[in-house]
Order: structure tokens, then C-alpha cells, then sequence
């Protein structure tokens, strides 16, 4: 099957978490680039509601936020609602809210360790309830999780972090054979190093970035609009055999020892 061009989810729904920047906001402008109705979920009211109205600027009515803590149930059951009643249900979701802590195990108390999980998994866990319904009424979808080079190898200064972003590769792989008969598909994408605001350091410089991630394969941070085509992808009928399946866009940081730079 050759990859279709154009608008590759004319006439379907999303939901993307995090929306409001970064990766979050690349990913909901590309769904719309493709025919998309996007449901933009965050706790960055102004910024999302900015992403939103920039969005609709130039494609009217295809974008709408909504505030969502991805931690409460009730924001959940809401965020389905108006989507819902908004564009008609949920066709796609990307659960690719996220934060980082960086403590090491010694540092890292209780409370900072169960933030990170109930962010990074128990969040995607309750998105993926509460869309079951929708999805499974208007015949299937698409789930894309997001872990992250860290769910894939381990990282000095990261327990919270890597402990929920391996949790979530094994939650997506269950979630797929639970939900492939209701005709939704559940994979996992796994980014590397991304340039946004979250990996953003006070005083670098380009120079800076390049010293630490040239020695990778690719040798450079990726851009975020680079990982929302891999979204793309998976939200489409491109990937309609496409289930249970990691999607590491890492530019080879885990593939092995890096070269010398």
C-alpha cells in the first residue's frame, strides 16, 4: 500500500493532549493541515486558547480548546464530552501530555515520584477509558502514547521519568489487545531529544545543544513537527495493520554508544 497524500484524516476527531506547545501543538496543526477537527486539552489556558484561535485563523471551526488536567477522571469524562458535542466523538487520541523531573534516586522524594507517574501514566491510562466508547461508536481509532527515548534505556538522574515512560510501552502493548476488537488500534511513539520549551536550558546555545547531541547518528535535537509526523501516521489508514507497537523517532540516540564527536 503506497502512502496517500493530501489529508490523510479527512473527517476525523482528535484529541491531543498537551496541546498548547511544543510537540502538542505541532501535532494538532499537522492533523488539521489534513483535514482533522482537533480537540486541544492542556493546562496552559492562554497558551492553548492562543494555539487554538491561530489554528481556526486559517481553518475555521477545526480546532477548539479545552482545559484538561489529564489526572482527573472528571476532566476526562469532560474533555470526551464536549468533543463530542463539539465535532460529533473521538476519532484519535494522543496522549502526549509529560513532565520531567530530573532527581536521582537518592533526591527523589515520594511526592515528586508519584507526580511524574500519575502525569505520564496514569494520565494516558484514564484517556484511553474514557474514549473507549466513543471510538468504539464510531467504529474504531487510533491511540498513540507517548514514551520516550528514556522508555527505552535507562537514565542517570531519571527514576520517575523512565519508570513511567517504560510503564507506558507495557500498558500500550495490553491496551492493543484488549481494544483491537472494538477496531482500535494502540501504539506508542518514542521520541529522542526534541527542541521545545520542556527541553529548553537557560544560556545554551545552538552550540551547546550540538556538543551534547552531536556525537548521536543524526547528530541533532529533533524538530517537534518531526514527531508529529510519525502521529500522523499512526492516527491515519496508513497504519491501519499498525498495533501494540513502539515508534522510537529518536534519530538513533538509542541505538547505541554515540561516536566520537
Amino acid at each position: 500500500m503506497s502512502l496517500d497524500e493530501g489529508r490523510l484524516l479527512e473527517d476525523k476527531v482528535a484529541i491531543v493532549t498537551g496541546g498548547a506547545r511544543g510537540i502538542g501543538a505541532a501535532t494538532a496543526r499537522l492533523f488539521v493541515e489534513n483535514g482533522a477537527r482537533v480537540l486541544i486539552a492542556d493546562k496552559r489556558d492562554d497558551v492553548g486558547a492562543e494555539v487554538s484561535d491561530k489554528i481556526n485563523a486559517a481553518w475555521p471551526g477545526s480546532a477548539r480548546y479545552v482545559s484538561l488536567d489529564v489526572t482527573s477522571e472528571q476532566d476526562w469524562a469532560a474533555a470526551v464530552a464536549v468533543a463530542e458535542e463539539t465535532f460529533g466523538g473521538v476519532d484519535v487520541l494522543v496522549n502526549n501530555a509529560g513532565i520531567m523531573r530530573v532527581k536521582p534516586i537518592v533526591d527523589c522524594d515520594e511526592a515528586t515520584f508519584r507526580k511524574v507517574l500519575d502525569t505520564n501514566l496514569v494520565g494516558p491510562f484514564l484517556g484511553m477509558r474514557a474514549v473507549i466508547d466513543s471510538m468504539s461508536r464510531r467504529g474504531g481509532g487510533s491511540i498513540v502514547n507517548f514514551s520516550s527515548a528514556q522508555g527505552i534505556e535507562g537514565r542517570y538522574g531519571m527514576p520517575a521519568y523512565t519508570a513511567s515512560k517504560f510503564g507506558v510501552r507495557g500498558m500500550t502493548k495490553t491496551a492493543a489487545i484488549e481494544l483491537g476488537p472494538l477496531g482500535i488500534r494502540v501504539n506508542t511513539v518514542a521520541p529522542g531529544p526534541t527542541r521545545t520549551e520542556m527541553t529548553q536550558r537557560k544560556g545554551w546555545t545552538d552550540a551547546d545543544y550540538d556538543a551534547v547531541y552531536g556525537g548521536y547518528p543524526l547528530g541533532r535535537m529533533a524538530a517537534a513537527d518531526e514527531i508529529a509526523a510519525v502521529c500522523l501516521f499512526l492516527a491515519s489508514e496508513n497504519s491501519s495493520f499498525c498495533t501494540g507497537a513502539d515508534y522510537v523517532v529518536d534519530g538513533g540516540v538509542t541505538a547505541g554508544k554515540p561516536r566520537e564527536a
